[in-house]
């Protein structure tokens, strides 16, 4: 028999065993062919660890990702939103996501994401410059990061002293090969990471193999 959904040792995260979910906050509507699961009148969204880097952290075992019921985010490189529909799950309707990215084709397909999602907030913008945004977002208590970009960190570090609150926790994905394709992965991780503790307290770090190659999960608190 099929082993029934409980709760995972992560904040509003549920698991059966071998896969991890949230509570749809919309139930009947899917966004990305997720699968769904009913129990007891509750519909249930499979968080696939091989298309977020959140939830290959959490199959990692992550003990705090740091996000809560209520929570407000910046997320940087929100994408299509499938990550994203998931905090959204997450946060509930009185949290609220502002979603930074600077492609117009993404950005379309995220204005039609939050229509229905209303807690998440699409802004067409490039997270190297955090002046587009600094007069329309409010102070965050998660910053997330999922950035191709060469100087990744350094975006993510001035985004968190711009707009983290004291106490507020940073979540950043590192693409070793959009840094440096000759270096090897775990070198670039470790400096990344000693350059994050010289700002901020590292409270957790996992490389994300099998679930995505070359990346690691960086998760900060202020």
């Amino acid at each position: 028999m099929p082993e029934k959904i409980r709760p995972h040792k992560i904040f509003e995260i549920y698991q059966d065993g071998k896969r991890i979910y949230t509570k749809s906050l919309f139930p009947g509507k899917i966004h990305f062919d997720e699968k769904t699961i009913s129990e007891n009148g509750i519909e249930y969204r499979e968080f696939d660890p091989r298309r977020s880097k959140l939830a290959a952290m959490i199959m990692k075992g992550c003990a705090n990702a740091g996000i809560r019921k209520n929570d407000v985010i910046l997320y940087l490189g929100i994408s299509h939103g499938y990550t994203a529909s998931f905090i959204s799950d997450i946060i509930g309707p009185e949290g609220l996501i502002f979603g930074i990215d600077p492609a117009p084709r993404v950005m379309r397909d995220l204005v039609f994401l939050s229509q229905i999602r209303t807690n998440i907030v699409p802004l067409l913008a490039d997270a190297n410059h955090p002046e587009e945004y600094v007069n329309r977002i409010s102070q965050a208590d998660i910053v997330y990061q999922d950035v191709a970009q060469r100087n990744q960190e350094d975006i993510f570090i001035r985004n968190c002293k711009l707009f983290l609150k004291p106490g507020g926790y940073g979540l950043l994905a590192v693409k070793a090969k959009s840094i440096n394709i000759k270096k090897k992965p775990k070198q670039i991780f470790e400096e990344i990471r000693r350059k994050l503790e010289q700002e901020f307290t590292v409270i957790d770090y996992k490389i994300l193999e099998p679930f995505e190659k070359d990346h690691c999960m960086i998760i900060i608190k202020k």
